[in-house]
């Protein structure tokens, strides 16, 4: 089988499926090792990059899906209905990175770290598919335990979890410090207002 014949099922099988499919099966449907169809992969996303296509392929965390270009979003947005925005609140972009850096995490440790209830920042972010059960941590109770989804890697142009930005540990603990010393500070005066 050619080159080009191989890049050609890749494509199609990627348009077909219309979601991510790992490079193990489309290792099999080429019959090639996941190497070379990595390789083919990688030449066809050069490819339409360079034809300045309205279809790319992502690479999302060991799998592969077809999308359409940034460039042509807004003449999509004129054929389809456009889609009803997902504003994500400051409490649900907290979550969300709390579940992102620290995965998997049960809802507990999460509120731990946040300080405060996150049922409903939980059940948002479920909602707009950025996390998931990923399953249940072997200790009492059997709590569920929430990672991130492919749809995290896609809305936030990730390939994998390890393109992530690092956290400087020094800076969470001073932000961390300075919470905590604004919130003793707002205690202190509301105090202070209610004896007088």
């Amino acid at each position: 089988m050619t080159i080009k014949k191989m890049e050609a099922i890749l494509e199609g099988v990627l348009f077909a499926i219309g979601r991510a499919v790992s490079i193990e099966q489309l290792a099999n449907a080429i019959g090639q090792n996941e190497k070379t169809t990595k390789k083919l992969l990688h030449n066809l996303m050069d490819r339409l990059d360079t034809e300045d296509s309205g279809i790319r392929i992502l690479e999302l965390d060991g799998s592969y899906q077809m999308c359409t270009s940034q460039e042509i979003f807004e003449a999509l947005i004129q054929v389809v209905k456009q889609p009803k925005k997902q504003v994500l609140t400051n409490v649900q972009v907290e979550t969300l990175a709390i579940i992102a850096y620290k995965q998997p995490i049960t809802r507990q440790e999460i509120e731990t770290i946040r300080g405060v209830k996150c049922d409903h920042a939980i059940n948002k972010l479920i909602e707009y598919n950025l996390i998931e059960e990923v399953g249940r941590l072997d200790a009492i109770g059997r709590p569920l335990l929430f990672g991130t989804t492919e749809e995290f890697l896609r809305r936030f142009g990730v390939a994998s979890m390890e393109e992530l930005p690092v956290i400087n540990s020094v800076k969470v603990e001073n932000l961390r410090q300075e919470a905590e010393e604004e919130v003793q500070l707002s205690f202190d005066l509301h105090k202070n207002d209610e004896i007088e």
